[in-house]
């Protein structure tokens, strides 16, 4: 059994405490996903319950972790720049339980994972395998060790339709333990029984944990039911409270008034309103008592607020947003399709499927390309590599306010509140900061900048499940036109309006 006693994370910079009193224990058939939004200590967590060195650089924790005699399987969420660049038969060579194992042990594992086992000898880059690939070669890797707990960072990162379909039976039928974090709702909702919650409250100053036994579907529903009727009983109270108290007041005032009017020659009478202003100020105590014990009013983290505007981001129907024809759709010299065309009209939302490796981000960089250049239009572009664009020392502030001019900073740091930015993390430099904020910034900077062709690739990877709701509805209302890229199924069904996929013979409508 895995167990963690009152965990409490402390960010070691600025004091900053991540997670406050966490405890949970993990059995057998647990599959534990930890969710919150970005910045909460997902990560973070994970990397101390595996190993707390991996997090000593830049965090300290306080609590006990009783993990004695298990043996614990860790899913980073990236690979190292080296591990990427090396062969897969070195990167797989490195892991001590793949020297130690036979053949049918490495077949057994393969076989697990849906992979060919002759994968483990291939001399390609690992950065030239699909997501999909790497996942299950890696967590292939893991389960050679037969380990007794899995802790999983972004598994369902960079995989396609198909290979996520695959990560949920995967989960499902494992055995041993597994805590995972996913930004994929329809993937916590099909594989989640226990959800670990971690929220930072009052302007991100407070931490909160919250250990739900439940999927993830009926922890969000409970918590929106529960939520609203503490807030029902909390309002009746301070209405009730708040009717008392008025009463109260008028008797108090009108004692005060008698006294103040009283003359000296009723001493007698003066002694009484004594008494009695005595009798009224401990009612009074005893209503503030009453106060302190009155239901709170429900906190929590609220989510991310922002949208386009109408009136500058609005497509005429029927205008050409864009007309490509690509002969043949080249990775080097691989050619992964043929007469692919892409046109769009309009204000449509295209999403554009298929599985790893068959060109999908390297179209979407092409249609930009052809975009971004126009004057008829304002194209754009949120690539999956965030680094593309915000390369460099600048702030997320003077990202959005490069003029520096006072009204242009005021507005971009309102918004980047919005989003959730404390205000240390609007001065510190935008390459640097966590995928989430990056995504955020950059979809900032396409509201600011009043975009009506979005060209967008894996728009909600790296939001919360918390977060992406509403990134989901500001996109389905947008009214411009969006040609992307993404596997995440909610996004297809609430924002697209055609769903393409792309294959060696072009792009097809899916039905």
């Amino acid at each position: 059994m895995f167990q963690v006693k009152n965990l409490t994370v402390t960010h070691k910079k600025d004091l900053t405490t991540l997670v406050e009193g966490l405890s949970f224990t993990l059995a057998p058939g647990d599959r534990a996903a930890i969710v919150g939004e970005e910045g909460n200590g997902k990560s973070t967590v994970l990397k101390l319950l595996y190993d707390p060195a991996l997090a000593e650089p830049y965090a300290e924790w306080t609590g006990e972790i009783v993990d004695k005699g298990l043996r614990k399987g860790y899913l980073a969420q990236e690979l190292r720049p080296s591990e990427l660049e090396a062969p897969v038969w070195e990167f797989c060579q490195a892991v001590p339980a793949f020297e130690e194992a036979d053949p049918r042990a490495l077949d057994r594992a393969a076989r697990q994972v849906g992979l060919d086992s002759g994968l483990f000898w291939d001399g390609r880059p690992m950065a030239t395998l699909s997501g999909g690939e790497r996942v299950k070669l890696r967590l292939a890797l893991l389960l050679l060790d037969s380990p007794d707990v899995l802790l999983l960072d972004e598994p369902s990162n960079d995989l396609d339709l198909q290979t996520l379909e695959w990560l949920e039976e995967f989960l499902l039928g494992l055995s041993v333990p597994v805590l995972y974090i996913s930004h994929d709702e329809t993937l916590l909702e099909r594989t989640a029984n226990v959800v670990i919650h971690l929220e930072r409250l009052r302007r991100r100053t407070a931490a909160r944990c919250t250990v739900s036994r439940t999927g993830y579907g009926q922890y969000v529903e409970a918590r929106r039911s529960g939520f609203q009727h503490q807030e029902q009983v909390a309002r009746k109270e301070r209405a009730e409270f708040n009717a008392k108290m008025a009463k109260y007041r008028q008797i108090r005032d009108k004692v005060d008034h008698q006294q103040a009017t009283i003359t000296r020659q009723d001493p007698h009478g003066g002694q009484l309103l004594k008494k009695k202003m005595h009798a009224v100020l401990s009612i009074g105590r005893r209503f503030e008592r009453e106060k302190e014990d009155m239901t709170a009013l429900p906190e929590w983290e609220e989510a991310i607020l922002t949208c386009f505007d109408a009136g500058k981001s609005a497509f005429p129907a029927g205008k050409t947003a864009l007309r490509l024809d690509v002969p043949e759709l080249r990775a080097g010299e691989r050619v992964l399709a043929r007469n692919v065309r892409l046109w769009a009209d309009g204000p449509e939302h295209i999403g554009i499927v298929g599985p790893n490796g068959a060109g999908k981000s390297t179209l979407l960089k092409i249609a930009a390309e052809e975009l971004l250049p126009r004057a008829d239009i304002r194209a754009a572009y949120m690539p999956q590599d965030y680094g593309d664009l915000l390369l460099g020392d600048k702030t997320p502030v003077e990202v959005l306010a490069p003029t520096g001019r006072r009204d242009d900073v005021t507005r971009a740091r309102t918004l980047l509140g919005n989003m959730k930015y404390k205000a240390e993390e609007m001065e510190h430099p935008a390459a640097g900061l966590s995928g989430g904020q990056r995504a955020k910034l950059l979809f900032l900077s396409m509201v600011l900048n009043g975009a009506n062709v979005l060209v967008l690739d894996e728009p909600t990877r790296n939001f919360s499940p918390l977060s992406a709701p509403v990134i989901r509805r500001v996109l389905a209302d947008f009214p411009g036109a969006i040609i992307s890229v993404s596997h995440d199924r909610l996004y297809l069904d609430q924002v697209c309006t055609r769903v393409l996929e792309l294959g060696p013979e072009g792009l097809r409508e899916r039905m």
